[in-house]
């Protein structure tokens, strides 16, 4: 068998990857996901003893989770677009390199500034892996078993995003802090070789990569994110009303500069198909009802009377019922329309949240677990077949843009919801959790019933 590099013409699959290179592949396109996912929210339970150590105070650590979501957000859909022209693997593969270094240089920082910069370079790196993971898939699996390979690499993606805290929870149970990044390290590596023999080599785009709307697009996003994590957060309110101000003037310019470009940074030709846009505001509620539930969830769990390691098990249905019910949506994807099949699950993800918010005091902990897998196993039937439609509407030279948004779309929801719920807390002490149970109900209510309008627009036909 050639090694990629070798012969880059005779490596194009004009229909995915031959086996056994196709596994080694989807292996590597998952692991570099899930990692990158997983630093997300890896570090937010060990926020208080990292400032203690450190010396710093607890307010300055919310920096270290937000530099990395900051960063991820502001170089994601610039980096999308440079895998258009460069290649997809070589995005990933850059990406990967870098994600690995910064998670030693987290391990290693021997100051608060010293672990946020490292942060910064980390969001980089999982920045590009996440931009370019949706293309790699479809170029990695043939068109008929697409629905199958989303359905693998969105049990890693949700599954990652809930269990983090779990996770991070059982590392600090036995080691120090240092090891949520160091782990990384010997992964990272590990990775990075499976990639250089096994991602798919792809055809490039022919235009330049315009450096200057992507600079745009970093001030943009990095202004309105920040000045969003201020508010949240309780920070100086002048401060970050004006970071959202100049981030909306910037925007502004910037959909301006980019609204009616043949292949613009932001995807506006991909927004015009119908289909695509719908299941881009699909992706956003729902993801930012995710967030707000598990967010929220541990402060209701607790408010009920349990102790953090009842609460950690009570959480894990979650992600349970995700790892069985997306690989089943991915298959099913391939044979029914994603508006019913989303609609369903997200339908059934409200009536759980609905049902925890309700959750009385003194019911059995059976009656929890089940709520739980209700929502981890809708969410799971919606996310397969969503994130299959976005790929499979846009054009395949576009399948980089297309994959960015997705990720995008992800992580505006995901950092929405979590900042939704630090206002809540921070407006109600008592019932901010409850009142977020409700609100993240009522997100997965209003994102099924966008997933279901899609019944009602022409099905986008991508060049396959």
């Amino acid at each position: 068998m050639p090694r990629p590099g070798s012969s880059p013409g005779d490596l194009r699959e004009s229909d995915g990857l031959p086996v056994p290179r196709r596994y080694w592949a989807i292996a590597a396109i998952v692991l570099a996901i899930a990692m990158s996912v997983l630093d997300s929210s890896i570090a937010n339970v060990a926020l208080p003893t990292i400032a203690r150590e450190l010396r710093t105070p607890s307010a300055t650590s919310i920096w270290v989770v937000n530099a990395y979501q900051i960063a991820i957000l502001v170089s994601l859909l610039p980096l999308a677009s440079l895998g258009e022209v460069v290649g997809y693997r070589r995005i990933s593969q850059a990406g990967l390199a870098v994600f690995t270094l910064a998670s030693l240089a987290c391990a290693l920082a021997p100051s608060m500034l010293a672990l946020v910069v490292a942060r910064v370079l980390q969001g980089f790196g999982a920045a590009g892996i996440m931009s370019v993971n949706a293309a790699l898939v479809r170029f990695t699996y043939p068109h008929r078993l697409l629905g199958r390979a989303v359905g693998i690499n969105a049990v890693a993606v949700a599954t990652a995003a809930a269990v983090g805290p779990t996770v991070a929870a059982a590392v600090l149970a036995v080691a120090r802090w240092r090891w949520l990044f160091a782990v990384n390290v010997p992964l990272g590596v590990v990775t990075f070789l499976i990639a250089i023999y096994a991602l798919p080599v792809t055809e490039r785009s022919r235009r330049p990569f315009n450096s200057r709307v992507a600079a745009l697009h970093a001030g943009a996003f990095g202004l309105l994110m920040s000045g969003l994590q201020a508010l949240a957060h309780s920070s100086s309110t002048p401060l970050a009303l004006a970071q959202l101000c100049v981030g909306g003037v910037l925007g502004l310019f910037l959909v301006r500069d980019q609204l009616d470009r043949d292949a613009p940074l932001i995807p506006f030709d991909l927004l015009r198909i119908k289909v695509f846009s719908l299941s881009i505001a699909t992706s956003v509620c729902s993801f930012m009802g995710q967030m707000a539930a598990l967010v929220a969830l541990p402060f209701e769990i607790e408010r009920l009377g349990h102790g953090p390691v009842a609460t950690g098990l009570l959480m894990t249905p979650w992600p349970v019922a995700i790892a069985i019910a997306a690989p089943i949506a991915g298959r099913l994807a391939d044979r029914f329309p994603a508006a019913i099949l989303g609609a369903a699950g997200l339908a059934a993800m409200s009536c759980g949240l609905l049902l925890l918010a309700l959750y009385p005091r003194g019911a059995s902990d059976a009656d929890f677990i089940w709520r739980m897998a209700l929502c981890g196993a809708g969410f799971g039937l919606f996310q397969s077949p969503n994130n299959r439609t976005m790929i499979l509407a846009a054009p395949r030279a576009r399948s980089g843009a297309a994959g960015g948004m997705l990720g995008t779309a992800r992580l505006l929801g995901q950092t929405s919801g979590a900042a939704a719920v630090a206002i809540l807390l921070h407006a109600f002490p008592e019932r901010g959790s409850n009142l977020a149970l409700l609100a993240a109900a009522a997100l997965a209510l209003a994102a099924a019933l966008v997933s279901a309008t899609r019944l009602a627009a022409k099905p986008a036909v991508a060049s396959l």
